[in-house]
């Protein structure tokens, strides 16, 4: 179940969007008003969508669906990388990679080329070769390191991918729609969420923000698998309890998987954005309902 109240996201400064004249018209819905020129989220829609998208990903856990985490932008690396190891699941925090959903063949290629150089220099191949071709494959080992140690152990693209800043990872989501791979991404006030299948309106940029929506999401996915294993256990024990399928032996009639634990969230906390939460900012006006964006 998902927890996250009102005064957490204000602390992490989920409300804050960006400067009013780089704003998306699409994501008008989404905004409260403003402050001094800076779009302000309305908090009480962030708690909706939390709802949907943590149902959502606890749903598709509880199916065994694979998920890859996204967040190339120097302030989420850290986190993304450490939040998809605790649910162990993808991650890409360097550079995309071109094709890497929509030409998976390439990309396993590029993890064999990885894997052969490792064996190179594990077997002691790399001694017997001059200094300039060990220099070389030596960088080339280290570049395929860096932008597939996340991706490597992938054998087929992910079910579900989720990004932080859609606007940054322009790329990856342009290769999830073609390949019509869900979307779940975290959208600040520049967004166009009609790209996105399960948008969550939030500042995308603070390290406190995105720390916050990639844990509900690793947390989401871990309550899923748990839910998954649970609905497995009772099937692989009554087997287990049967012993060893004879030869010729047909096997019992009506047994199925379990399935899995219906998905629910529910948010504590849930109240009108205090105006008063920051004084420094001033007052709030009105969020407009759709204009140009200013010059």
């Amino acid at each position: 179940m998902v927890n996250v109240s009102m005064k957490a996201m204000l602390e992490a400064g989920v409300h804050f969007g960006h400067q009013t004249r780089r704003w998306n018209p699409k994501m008008g819905r989404y905004i409260f008003g403003k402050r001094n020129s800076i779009h302000i989220i309305d908090l009480q829609k962030t708690v909706k969508e939390i709802k949907k998208v943590y149902a959502f990903v606890k749903d598709a856990a509880a199916s065994g669906l694979s998920f890859l985490f996204v967040g190339t932008k120097k302030q989420a690396q850290d986190i993304v990388k450490a939040e998809a190891a605790r649910c162990a699941e993808a991650f890409v925090t360097e550079k995309w990679l071109g094709g890497t959903l929509t030409n998976f063949v390439t990309l396993r290629q590029s993890v064999k080329r990885l894997e052969e150089l490792e064996k190179w220099e594990a077997d002691g191949i790399f001694n017997v070769l001059s200094k300039k071709e060990v220099s070389r494959l030596v960088k080339e080992k280290a570049r395929l390191t860096r932008v597939l140690t996340g991706i490597r152990a992938l054998t087929r693209p992910p079910d579900v991918m989720f990004v932080v800043d859609p606007v940054e990872e322009d790329l990856a989501v342009a290769e999830a729609r073609r390949a019509r791979i869900p979307i779940v991404a975290v959208c600040d006030t520049d967004c166009d969420p009609d790209l996105i299948d399960h948008p969550i309106p939030g500042n995308d940029d603070a390290a406190r923000s995105i720390k916050l929506f990639c844990s509900i999401i690793a947390d989401a996915v871990l309550e899923g698998k748990a839910a998954l294993e649970a609905a497995r256990a009772p099937v692989q024990e009554a087997v287990a309890a049967e012993g060893p399928v004879e030869d010729g032996a047909q096997p019992q009639e009506g047994w199925a998987e379990a399935p899995a634990e219906d998905a629910s969230g529910a948010v504590e906390g849930a109240a009108p954005l205090d105006e008063a939460a920051d004084p420094a900012l001033g007052p709030v006006t009105p969020a407009p309902e759709a204009q140009a964006p200013e010059a």
